[in-house]
């Protein structure tokens, strides 16, 4: 009798600890506010920095997830009426803020070489005077499973891992922080990179799809993907080699594998004949297919050759098409380098002189060691953050649901119809789109052929270009440039 009433307490007691466990509250959000001050085309700005949590909440209230986000509120604005505020996110899938924080639009800014090895540590963070806190309030987003942002409770990451997930989290999270700063009549601006131009049209369609709208000023798209099948060369998609062919083009002038002296060494003569060479002879002959005669291939593969600088007998071989891992290891094959896919002005070493693919991506690793260190260095020892928890600089989520829903169910998606919707339905949104010439993750003519479709506003459509890869800021004059594009954008409304 005694062991069995020990027994049944000790379940009891168990039992009671479990619930206890799992009813435990969730911990409030934690926030961290320090001041600064930063000098702006010969500006000083004084500002306060907050780096914190905002947590989202389901129907009832209850506290579904975090997000961490870094603002910067400049002082001397009595009317928020007169004062933008810009939301900044960068991409991956699955990429926090640091890049477009610490690269180009934040207070602080990385100094890392143009196109070279950033080595290690110590790297040199110094005050950015390209930033565009002279013009608008920044908030840097890290979206879930990103940064320090993660579900809370029972929730899993699963619930905003996808494009409209994703979208209606960071949407949630927008209006949050427009009620809690009293910014609903401020203009509105959102900033995106790589897969964040892509997040830009979901998130653009969960902010002014329905009767409550969040009416966005302009939107600037840093690396553009919309329409993915521009980044593709699955077999079947051969619009995808006419997007890369002037990108491959810029990579083979930047590395002298072409004549240049027959464009007057100009590359905006070259890469306009290598778009037009794209669209009226590479890509019909592409739409031939296998009904292309022997003589018009040969002519096809030669005039490709001087643009692309591989072989002509190797182009041929390859049907006219080269996909993006063998043109990184083809172009500098013979001097045992590879070419980057971020950036393809820079290169990596390769051991094996016949592999098909590059070993990694020199234009990734290149980079990514001085901006995960510059920016845990930033926030803890000037913004005072002081969370051990790890920080997921890249990578750090599960699998993405693409389906768009009412988008269609395509294998290859497509959130530009959002993007073109939203200007027709609001006069005031402008969209600058910004390419570097040497990107061929999200190519420039990429770019092009998707606002090149019916639907878009043109005259609100603004695209520019730089001497830069999928970062285009890595370049310091390019970085000046997109500030300062950036800048005019907001100015001019």
């Amino acid at each position: 009798m005694i062991r069995t009433l020990v027994a049944t307490l000790s379940l009891a007691m168990i039992s009671v600890g479990a619930i206890a466990e799992e009813a435990a509250p969730i911990p409030g959000p934690r926030s961290y506010e320090t001041r600064g001050q930063v000098t702006v085309n010969g500006q000083r700005v004084r500002y306060t920095a907050t780096a914190g949590e905002t947590y989202l909440r389901d129907s009832d209230g209850n506290p579904t997830a975090s997000i961490f986000a870094t603002t910067y509120i400049a002082d001397g604005t009595s009317d928020p009426r007169t004062r933008p505020v810009a939301f900044v996110f960068n991409g991956g899938p699955g990429s926090a803020s640091l890049w477009l924080h610490l690269g180009v639009f934040g207070p602080q800014h990385l100094v890392l070489p143009d196109a070279g090895d950033d080595g290690a540590a110590p790297y040199d963070i110094v005050e950015n005077t390209r930033s565009i806190l002279d013009v608008a309030d920044l908030v840097f987003i890290d979206p879930v499973g990103t940064g320090w942002s993660r579900p809370l409770g029972e929730h899993e990451g699963s619930e905003f891992w996808g494009v409209n997930e994703d979208a209606a989290s960071l949407d949630q999270f927008i209006r949050i922080w427009l009620s809690e700063h009293q910014r609903w009549n401020s203009p509105k601006y959102l900033l995106g990179e790589s897969y964040g131009t892509t997040r830009v049209g979901a998130l653009l369609n969960q902010l002014e799809g329905g009767y409550t709208d969040v009416a966005i000023n302009g939107v600037v798209l840093i690396s553009t993907v919309l329409d993915f099948r521009y980044n593709d060369t699955s077999d079947g998609n051969d619009v995808g080699y006419v997007a890369l062919m002037p990108g491959y083009a810029a990579a083979a002038w930047h590395h002298n594998r072409i004549d240049r002296s027959a464009w007057n060494n100009d590359i905006e003569t070259f890469l306009a004949d290598a778009r037009t060479f794209a669209i009226e002879d590479y890509m019909p002959a592409l739409m031939y297919g296998v009904s292309l005669s022997a003589e018009a291939q040969a002519q096809i593969a030669s005039e490709l050759a001087q643009f692309i600088g591989l072989p002509a007998i190797y182009l041929q071989r390859a049907n006219l098409r080269v996909s993006l891992s063998r043109f990184q290891r083809e172009l500098l094959r013979d001097q045992g380098l590879s070419v980057g896919r971020f950036d393809a002005r820079y290169t990596g070493v390769e051991i094996d002189g016949v592999g098909e693919r590059p070993d990694a991506d020199p234009s990734f690793y290149g980079i990514d060691g001085g901006y995960t260190a510059a920016m845990q260095d930033y926030f803890g020892r000037t913004l005072g953050v002081d969370l051990t928890q790890p920080y997921a600089t890249l990578g750090d989520v599960g699998d993405w649901n693409w389906d768009t829903g009412r988008m269609g169910n395509n294998s290859y998606i497509n959130t530009g119809p959002w993007i073109a919707r939203a200007m027709r339905q609001n006069s005031d949104l402008q969209v600058l789109v910004a390419q570097g010439y040497y990107d061929l993750a999200t190519p420039f003519m990429g770019a092009e052929l998707m606002f090149n479709q019916p639907g878009f506003v043109q005259d609100r459509v603004h695209m520019r270009y730089y001497d830069g890869g999928h970062m285009v800021y890595l370049n310091d004059a390019s970085l000046t440039a997109l500030a300062d594009d950036v800048r005019e954008l907001i100015t001019s409304r």
